[in-house]
């Protein structure tokens, strides 16, 4: 049986036309929405979220395109622009009942609460990132060999048609593969988790790879007109990443103090997979965010 989060409730819930989500929802109090990285499902929040439900409402959607949720077939760049994912999130949380929310995401997940945050100030009380720059700051600091880790990045990027079938040749292999050299704890994601992850993303390839290729287009695209306008976070951000700046030659805390004046930025030392790896410390930055 796939895992899931004890004691949280699960539904869909109908965010966009022909487009529902997987989401686990528990606790009570003030709400927090959880958002999933790559090779992922919601399942990566399953220790944060049990201890954030002790006082707040947490409510851990799949994306679209990933997990439980549908997968909409990609009709042009917008389909799975961060944009509309955002929109998607924003509509989940009033479905709920909630108005006003605080927002975290990991990877994909923060890509898409980084644009939540720029389109729906009136929605998003506070702003949480971990693992990543966003979009457009993401491919200008990609350069020489060191840039290698991100390969996936460029290979999602092309047309449709080749990366689904050179990914489809062995989906089990390429997930694997990062969920194998990003963490640094590898039985923070025992064998039922992986599995999960693994048997969500074979049947999620197509989706998948379309949510990357709109981040060499369409998310560039809709980042440079903020920068452009000026436009910036306005509630209270928290990013946590790893020390990629020390190894591509970027400063990640000047990168999002432009977009985010309000913030506290943390290199940790865990792998990419934190919210697994170190979830005392993910839970410990969150409170804190809410607190401020």
């Amino acid at each position: 049986m796939t895992p899931t989060i004890p004691d949280f409730a699960y539904r869909r819930v109908p965010v966009a036309v022909d487009v529902s989500l997987n989401v686990a929802v528990g606790g009570s109090g003030s709400p927090i929405v959880l958002l999933h990285g790559f090779p992922q499902t919601h399942l990566m929040w399953r220790h944060v979220a049990a201890d954030l439900a002790a006082d707040h409402t947490v409510i851990c959607p799949d994306l679209r395109g990933y997990g439980a949720s549908d997968k909409p077939a990609e009709a042009d760049g917008t389909t799975y622009a961060k944009r509309t994912m955002a929109a998607d999130i924003v509509a989940l949380a009033h479905a709920l009942g909630h108005e006003r929310f605080a927002l975290a995401g990991h990877d994909r997940g923060a890509l898409v609460a980084f644009r939540a945050g720029l389109d729906h100030p009136e929605a998003v009380t506070h702003l949480a990132c971990l693992d990543v720059l966003p979009t457009l700051d993401m491919w200008n600091v990609m350069h020489g060999t060191a840039a290698a880790v991100g390969f996936h990045l460029y290979l999602m990027a092309q047309p449709a048609g080749l990366p689904e079938r050179m990914i489809e040749a062995d989906p089990d292999t390429f997930f694997g593969h990062f969920l194998d050299i990003w963490t640094n704890t590898p039985q923070a994601v025992p064998a039922d988790i992986r599995a999960a992850y693994l048997d969500a993303c074979r049947t999620a390839v197509t989706s998948i790879v379309a949510d990357y290729r709109a981040s060499a287009h369409i998310d560039v695209d809709q980042d440079r007109a903020d920068r452009d306008a000026g436009s910036q976070l306005r509630m209270p951000v928290t990013v946590l990443q790893q020390d990629w700046g020390g190894a591509l030659g970027f400063d990640a805390r000047a990168i999002w103090k432009a977009w985010a004046p309000d913030l506290t930025h943390t290199t940790v030392t865990c792998g990419h997979f934190m919210a697994e790896e170190a979830p005392e410390q993910i839970v410990a930055a969150l409170r804190e965010l809410m607190a401020r």
